[in-house]
């Protein structure tokens, strides 16, 4: 008796720790690179915006059908012509602790005012005008048809937490580009998840948020170990061996694989990142020529890069807008004609070629260092010497930004689901006052297709503002402003078990917060 009553404590104590090993879900998720940094406002990218859906919580979010739906806003209202009033949930916390209030989104749109790269999104923007602790305006300048489309970049910091000086003296709220800041290191937001782990370029580890305000998601995830893992078979194979449990992205070439594999699940979604190559006109004489960037973009096989690198997997481009985009235009088509790029290139005084630099990341896009060099081998064709050096993007967003070399790649998803996000981010003419322009390394710059933004950003008439935006992708078509080359489609391998087809959107944001595990 003595025996089977220390036998049945023994069992029923590996019984309790077992039940409760199991009430903890981790997953190990691997990417093909991990976030340059913790400060939301640091660098519009995929990456930033990944990190500020897990660790933060948007005023509003997209749905898997592009529509509006309430997060940290619970609703709002047009109150005039150029005011939206919000009201926030009650009850939310911050990690540290401290409630959330309108102060702090006043105090998030003053730094998103003041962020290089997030500025130009809202420029159109004036004030946040407090009411009351959970009610505050979001007022614009004149009419704008895109402000809940710009709510979604509103990730509210804890201002409480970021203000004040750090122990060397330094401002907690400072904002500095690639480089090491308090922000940088450290977050406070209403997230799902808080970063309780971080090594550049090994991991990152997100536990989730006791007080996470959203108990009515079905998120069960306890902990997630986010690994950047740069190549793509060793990313599948991790997969398919069961070392991790998500992967993004899954390359063209092992779509099948993955999709066909015991116990694994292929997901995909049709894509809206245009891949492209900016021409820098300050560093090349040469690219000052509109037939010289026509030349090069009729030397380049778009569809060729689609069918035997893509694998199929991505659309053929020919302007920024994919279809479905108020600006996108079915007659502009793409250019392929290696004889027709010599006859300009020599019409231009260039037939016998010149060399250029190009730069391109190795682990931000799919088959991005493989596209790249396939390009460079095609301008050789029309006698252009391309020096190409690719790199991780930890290392390539730093360099794009002193537009480091004459020819350099850039993918680019309009998150605001618009057209004219493209225009202003990647070919307005280059403004360090509004950011307009910001990761336009090319330096192209055209007024009339500047003033039409302008113009169709100030249209509320949606008829009316895709005139103005397919006229604008036309002038920007007819001056190979930029060389399109796809819409990259995107793919994502789970385990059975994870439910992440829920969560997955074509953004590319997983909302981890709502993946739930069998």
């Amino acid at each position: 008796m003595k025996h089977f009553a220390s036998t049945l404590a023994v069992a029923t104590l590996t019984a309790t720790l077992s039940t409760a090993a199991m009430a903890e879900v981790t997953i190990k998720v691997a990417y093909d690179a991990d976030p340059v940094s913790l400060d939301p406002h640091e660098q519009l990218s995929g990456g930033t915006l990944q990190l500020s859906h897990m660790v933060f919580d948007p005023l509003v979010r997209w749905t898997k059908d592009l529509q509006f739906a309430p997060r940290l806003a619970e609703s709002w209202e047009q109150i005039d012509d150029t005011t939206m009033r919000f009201k926030l949930r009650d009850g939310v916390t911050f990690h540290s602790g401290n409630a959330l209030t309108s102060a702090d989104v006043d105090w998030t749109f003053d730094r998103l005012k003041a962020s290089p790269d997030f500025k130009g999104i809202f420029a159109p923007f004036t004030d946040v005008e407090v009411v009351d602790e959970l009610t505050f305006d979001l007022k614009t300048s004149e009419p704008y048809p895109l402000v809940l489309h710009t709510a979604t970049y509103i990730f509210p910091m804890d201002s409480q937490f970021y203000s004040g000086t750090t122990e060397d003296g330094k401002d907690k709220a400072e904002l500095v580009k690639h480089g090491d800041s308090f922000a940088s290191r450290n977050l406070s937001g209403t997230g799902p998840f808080t970063v309780t782990e971080r090594e550049q370029g090994v991991k990152v580890i997100f536990d989730r948020f006791d007080g996470y305000w959203d108990t009515a998601s079905e998120g069960n995830v306890d902990k997630i170990i986010l690994t950047p893992i740069k190549e793509d078979p060793t990313r599948v194979a991790a997969l398919l061996a069961g070392d991790v449990d998500f992967i993004a992205p899954v390359p063209p070439t092992d779509l099948k694989r993955v999709e066909e594999h015991d116990g694994t699940t292929l997901i995909t979604e049709p894509g809206t990142r245009i891949i492209t190559f900016q021409l820098n006109q300050n560093r090349v004489e040469a690219f000052k020529d509109a037939r010289v960037r026509k030349a090069i973009d009729y030397a380049v096989n778009n569809a060729g890069i689609v069918d035997r690198i893509m694998r199929g997997f991505g659309t053929v481009g020919a302007q920024a807008s994919p279809a479905g985009y108020l600006g996108y235009d079915e007659s502009l088509t793409p250019r392929f004609d290696v004889e027709k790029a010599k006859a300009l290139m020599a019409e231009a005084g260039y037939a016998d070629g010149f060399s250029v630099t190009m730069m391109a990341p190795n682990n931000r896009y799919v088959n991005d260092d493989k596209i790249a060099q396939a390009v460079a081998s095609m301008l050789a064709k029309i006698n252009i010497k391309v020096d190409l050096q690719t790199m991780p993007k930890a290392q390539y967003w730093p360099t794009f930004d002193e537009r480091a070399a004459d020819m350099m790649m850039i993918g680019w998803h309009a998150d605001t689901e618009d057209s004219a996000n493209f225009h202003q981010f990647l070919t307005h003419c280059p403004d360090e006052a509004t950011g307009n322009g910001q990761y336009n390394s090319g330096n192209y710059c055209n007024p009339e297709a500047d003033a039409l933004m302008a113009e169709a950003n100030a249209t509320t008439d949606q008829t009316k503002r895709g005139e103005l935006l397919r006229k604008l992708e036309g002038i920007l078509y007819e001056e190979a402003a930029f060389i399109p080359l796809h819409w990259q489609n995107l793919a994502w391998g789970a385990r059975d078990g994870v439910h992440a087809e829920k969560i997955v959107n074509a953004l590319n944001f997983p909302y981890f917060g709502d993946l739930k595990v069998d």
